[in-house]
């Protein structure tokens, strides 16, 4: 039995006990919908655009906020490496700042830029540049110091040495950095527009439970599930996986 077939039984199985346990529960249809109604509801949702409006919000905010925090993580993850003062500077504060929530930051992204985008695009930034920043300061430090020694013997030095040796070496640290770096971010938006304000999935669900709506609430739940997984398991692994072949890893 393949790992496709394994996933597609078990989540029928699921489905099913949810919708039998649903139909007996002695809870109202708004505190514990059917799967029937749920599903209803995403259709819906999908085909008069209202969720598809929502996630091309929130997939915006993401891609802009990650793109920053990759190039942020990048830059500082170097400048640690290449820099003993930096290291016990900078990187002392980056290992602090990453042990704090990005949610904790919104309150002061509202009071710097308001209940907007950009509040939500700097809580979105900030959960995944501190991870990308020591997950890159791990990949170049990781680089084999043979690597570096032949590179330099056969006169290769600045830019060159960076983008020949220090990042092609780095790469599949990198990706995992990447890897957790979305996750990371993608928690951050669904908690900035939970509390903010603009639309957005996140915005969706704080309308479903305001509005009592459960089935809206769970079908969002399903969309940002089936998101990550996708992400994860379709474009990251995949990615991972083939870096891995070309360096002769598997």
């Amino acid at each position: 039995m393949t790992t496709a077939l394994r996933r597609i039984i078990f989540i029928a199985m699921i489905a099913v006990i949810w919708e039998v346990t649903s139909r007996l529960s002695v809870l109202p249809d708004f505190m514990f919908p059917r799967l029937t109604q749920v599903l209803e509801t995403l259709f819906n949702g999908l085909v008069n655009g209202q969720i598809l409006a929502a996630i091309g919000k929130s997939m915006s905010r993401l891609l802009i906020g990650f793109a920053i925090a990759i190039v942020l993580g990048v830059i500082m993850g170097y400048l640690i490496w290449r820099y003993k003062l930096v290291e016990d500077t900078l990187g002392f504060l980056v290992t602090a700042l990453q042990s704090i929530p990005s949610i904790v930051w919104f309150p002061l992204a509202i009071i710097w830029f308001g209940l907007n985008d950009f509040s939500i695009l700097f809580i979105v930034t900030i959960g995944a540049t501190w991870t990308m920043t020591v997950s890159a300061t791990s990949g170049f430090q990781n680089v084999p110091s043979l690597y570096q020694r032949v590179a330099k013997t056969f006169g290769s030095t600045g830019l060159h040495f960076i983008r020949t040796v220090i990042l092609p070496a780095s790469v599949p640290q990198l990706i995992s950095g990447l890897r957790i770096a979305w996750a990371f971010s993608w928690r951050a938006l669904m908690a900035g527009e939970l509390l903010g304000s603009g639309g957005g999935l996140g915005q969706l669900l704080e309308t479903g439970r305001s509005l009592g709506q459960m089935d809206l609430v769970i079908s969002v739940m399903i969309i940002i599930a089936v998101i990550g997984t996708i992400m994860d398991n379709v474009v990251f692994l995949r990615l991972e996986r083939s870096v891995q072949k070309k360096w002769g890893l598997v």
